[in-house]
């Protein structure tokens, strides 16, 4: 294996080392950031400030809404509950609580939610979690006859996969411009490097249909259906370590990837729709790291697409992808794709144009209080940063 001891792995697929955050496990419990590298040198960013909106919330991983529902705001707790803010307030009940079906450990738990375009309609929701064994479960919702309530005796299981080990587990789910299911998982952590094999749901980007019944059909235009019989049909893009956050741009539906990376590179990649939004895209892991072979020296790279931006270790230790901003409150912000690093709590953005980053900025404003474990975009296009300590805030002008 290689890097520290399994003990020192922390959440969302960090590899820890001496350069980096050796207390990052601390800082998760809420004990504060454990960082005091700034990242690379960049241009600053201003006229932005973090404005909170929600506290004291069991480690708070992922924030969303329904399509059209400008009043609410769902936010994942890792220790399996889905909390509410309405207009403004934190409420006191839960709006689903599966604690009692999750595993704890540090990158287990409850890990994503998404609402389908016509969940207006028929109150049916997906989250992502792992069970009590470690093992991946996507299943689907309802909401009870109270909107600020979900049946939590409605579960139905979408899809199962077994995992080899507790680490590197992805963790999102997000519904597609073209109404699919988009699910990202990791390569079964424990040094086992897959990513490249495609007889297995893992180190993927699946996309399914999850519209009709209690199961998921395989949409006929995925790029591996019909192939050779152990070619799973799910995969829509693969050689991944760990896509703990990817999400689409509303505007375009360009695809962004932020895949974490092992001891050396941290990698976002980007998947233009007008190019096939990644379909059948092969990022390189376990052969790359980012656009290094892994493990030094040569390798094979024909087949490959290298990332769209990188950054070296101990620049971060572990990428938190976000949103391309498409609200309408920070004009000035219109197409900025934003994204962090756990370890360090930097927040920077970069635009896609032509094919690659540029604009690459740092926003010193946006740092975090505490460990950075997701970002959030809400029913109008606004941004949300989420932090370890249970605090959840908006990205807002400065005054």
């Amino acid at each position: 294996m290689r890097g520290p001891h399994p003990s020192l792995l922390a959440p969302f697929g960090v590899r820890t080392t001496l350069l980096g955050c050796i207390g990052i496990l601390l800082s998760v419990m809420g004990a504060g950031s454990c960082g005091s590298v700034a990242g690379p040198t960049l241009p600053t960013g201003e006229g932005v400030r973090l404005l909170e909106i929600a506290s004291g919330l069991s480690l708070p991983l992922y924030l969303t809404a329904p399509a059209g529902d400008l009043s609410r705001l769902f936010i994942v707790e890792k220790t399996g509950g889905i909390r509410i803010v309405k207009d403004g307030t934190l409420l006191p009940a839960p709006f689903l609580d599966i604690s009692g079906q999750v595993s704890g450990g540090p990158e287990q738990g409850l890990l994503g939610l998404a609402f389908p375009p016509d969940y207006a309609s028929t109150g049916r929701f997906v989250v992502h979690y792992t069970d009590i064994a470690g093992n991946t479960r996507v299943s689907a919702f309802e909401v009870s006859a109270n909107p600020d309530i979900a049946d939590a005796s409605s579960e139905q299981v979408i899809l199962a996969a077994d995992q080899p080990a507790p680490n590197h587990n992805g963790g999102q789910v997000a519904f597609g411009p073209d109404g699919f299911l988009y699910l990202g998982l990791g390569d079964g952590g424990g040094s086992n490097e897959r990513g490249q094999d495609l007889s297995e749901l893992l180190g993927s980007i699946l996309r399914i249909d999850v519209q009709s019944g209690t199961s998921y059909t395989v949409p006929a235009d995925n790029p591996f259906v019909g192939q050779q019989p152990a070619t799973r049909p799910e995969v829509w893009s693969y050689g991944l370590r760990n896509p703990w956050r990817f999400s689409f741009d509303r505007a375009n539906g360009d695809l962004y990837i932020a895949d974490v990376g092992q001891n050396d590179v941290e990698e976002i990649d980007v998947a233009p729709a007008a190019n096939g939004g990644g379909k059948g895209v092969n990022y390189g892991w376990s052969i790359m790291e980012g656009d290094r072979c892994l493990g030094g020296g040569q390798c094979d790279q024909t087949g490959l697409v290298l990332p769209t931006f990188q950054y070296s270790h101990p620049e971060g230790c572990s990428v938190i992808g976000g949103y391309v901003y498409r609200g309408s409150a920070l004009p000035a912000l219109q197409g900025l794709y934003f994204f962090g690093d756990f370890c360090h709590g930097w927040v920077h953005s970069f635009r896609f144009s032509s094919g690659t980053a540029t604009e690459l900025t740092n926003w010193p404003t946006l740092r975090t209080g505490s460990t950075l474990t997701s970002f959030g975009e809400d029913a109008a296009g606004e941004l949300y940063v989420l932090e370890s300590s249970g605090r959840v805030s908006r990205i807002v002008a400065a005054p």
